[in-house]
């Protein structure tokens, strides 16, 4: 900055009041480098003020512009400042998108607060478009009639935010059409599925009949006395038939616990409900492999699933049997912690620790290399770790290879009761053969199976009397009632066998003990067969636990009080 003359100090120093005094020119110096200073920073200001990025303005409160740098004008898509102070200064010009609506609502704001911060807002360009700008205003300080802003355009962020958004939708447009055709294939998967359950369900229903009745047939010719070369190719038969039914209700079993078909009916139960049943079946097959089958009782009541506990020891004693060349199988149980656990110990061949896991898995069976010493397919222990995975029960396996193995279920105690809830009458013990001279009527609409039931039933010295529908059954029974009843479940145009006996039963004014019997091994049978309490056999039906289940009924029929035969159940 140029150094003020000698005319220009005085003429200073006589505004400032200073006059001409030596004393007071020794000011002069302080207030000329004063005067420097706010120079430097007004020229720093102004520098500040056209080179800024961002947009700075002053306008009127009212309307129109005082000044703005050229950033700003720039942002708005003037030449110079001059065109842009020319066009924006006029009042009639409104700078803001909103119209006069905005600039109230700004003027109110401002008047109230003395500033308007992080405004987004619309700004009118030259050629008429619009830009997307972030606003700080403020009454200027002693002009409170004065605006002073700073502009940032935010356009690129604005695109930015809708591009995103624009992404958003179509993202989410894209997952619900994948989610809907993810959908369609679920659907049609568990159609397929449910299809495929159908037919496995009436196929296996198809072909569990004439196993039935092979079995039954095989099971007569068994206990016949025979040539030894003929009662080898019988054994070899029923050993057969035996592979088959076992891999036929794997299968069935293993399906619906992949499909979650099956829904466990929880109740309590007196253990003894459970193990006897199970011991008077495999009491036979213990004995024909010359083991000996011993069962520790407690008198405890468990809570569970009965059809699927029973399935779990079923396979345990199935194994324990297989697999024990001598000695003994034990079936047990013991309290541990507000839990009871089920027991299954033998003596048999025993199993390496490295092998136990391998033991659940799908088709494994240890020990086992040729073909021909094969038994079942060995699913048995997968489908036992399904269903203690779907009861949350916990199984564990001690074994030793060499010395035997134990098998064993953890369950919950149950509340205390006093009738059995199985669906299945409490098993008395069996003095001698009851069976011998007894009337029993059998109703089934195969007729091949009432052909096997009578060769069976009469070599074990039964009077049998057969019967396909309700219609025979009176006719073959005349005037004479039956000492027991046994009912395929299923017949034919709807009737059922125990709508048949419970006819028999109103006939004869006599509570007739009744088994029902059934291929049908689906949950909506069971429940229909569960409120009978009566006992209630698989087909294909096992001879032996047939046989054990008429001669307990026998026995017991002479102890139990008679119900209403009036009331069906």
């Amino acid at each position: 900055m140029p150094k003020p003359s000698d005319e220009q100090q005085q003429a200073l120093a006589g505004l400032l009041g200073l006059g001409t005094h030596s004393a007071r020119k020794s000011h002069y110096p302080e207030l000329q480098a004063r005067l420097e200073e706010l120079e430097e920073e007004r020229n720093r200001y102004k520098w500040l003020f056209e080179h800024a990025v961002h947009g700075i303005f002053q306008a009127g409160l009212q309307g129109g512009m005082r000044a703005a740098n050229p950033a700003l004008v720039r942002m708005l898509g003037y030449e110079s400042v001059e065109q842009a102070m020319c066009e924006l200064s006029k009042r009639s010009h409104n700078l803001f998108v909103g119209g006069e609506a905005e600039l109230v609502s700004i003027r109110r704001t401002l008047s109230q607060e003395r500033g308007l911060f992080g405004y987004e807002t619309r700004l009118r360009r030259k050629d008429g478009s619009a830009i997307d700008v972030m606003m700080n205003l403020l009454l200027k300080p002693g002009d409170e009639a004065l605006v002073e802003g700073f502009v940032a355009d935010i356009t690129e962020r604005k695109q930015a935010q809708l591009h995103l958004m624009q992404l958003n939708e179509q993202l989410e447009l894209r997952v619900a059409e994948r989610t809907s055709e993810l959908r369609e294939a679920r659907d049609a998967a568990e159609a397929a599925n449910l299809s495929k359950d159908k037919y496995l369900a009436a196929a296996s229903h198809d072909l569990l009949q004439p196993l039935n009745a092979a079995r039954l047939l095989i099971s007569t010719l068994r206990e016949r006395s025979l040539p030894v070369a003929e009662q080898t190719l019988v054994e070899r038969a029923h050993q057969a038939l035996e592979g088959a039914e076992d891999l036929l209700t794997d299968l069935l079993d293993i399906s619906k616990l992949d499909q979650s078909a099956i829904k466990p009916d929880i109740h309590d139960y007196r253990l003894d409900e459970i193990f006897r049943p199970l011991l008077s079946e495999f009491q036979p097959v213990a004995q024909a492999k010359g083991l000996e089958l011993e069962c520790y009782i407690p008198a405890v009541t468990i809570r569970g699933d009965f059809r699927l506990l029973t399935r779990i020891l079923r396979n345990f004693l199935s194994n324990a049997c297989r697999y024990t060349d001598q000695g003994r199988v034990l079936l047990g149980a013991r309290k541990r912690n507000g839990h009871v656990r089920l027991e299954v110990w033998d003596t048999g061949r025993g199993i390496a620790p490295e092998q136990i896991e391998s033991i659940f898995l799908e088709f494994n069976q240890l020990g086992v290399q040729r073909a021909v010493e094969r038994a079942g397919v060995g699913l048995g222990l997968a489908i036992v770790e399904r269903i203690a995975k779907m009861l949350d029960y916990r199984i564990e396996v001690l074994s030793q290879a060499g010395h035997g193995s134990m098998f064993s279920v953890h369950v919950p105690l149950g509340q205390p009761v006093d009738e059995p809830q199985a669906g299945f009458p409490a098993l008395v013990p069996v003095v001698g053969d009851p069976l011998p001279g007894r009337r029993l009527l059998v109703i089934d609409n195969e007729v091949s199976i009432l052909l096997s039931m009578r060769a069976l039933l009469e070599q074990w010295g039964c009077e049998v009397l057969t019967a396909t529908d309700r219609q025979e059954a009176f006719a073959v029974l005349a005037s004479r009632a039956p000492d027991l009843i046994l009912a395929d479940y299923h017949l034919d145009l709807g009737v059922t066998g125990w709508d048949v006996a419970q006819s028999v039963r109103r006939h004869f004014a006599r509570a007739i003990p009744v088994v029902m019997i059934t291929a049908d091994r689906s949950d909506q049978c069971r429940q229909q067969l569960q409120g009978l309490n009566v006992p209630v056999l698989n087909k294909p039906v096992k001879a032996g636990k047939m046989r054990s289940v008429l001669s307990h009924l026998v026995q017991r029929r002479e102890v139990l009080a008679e119900p209403d035969p009036g009331r069906v159940s």
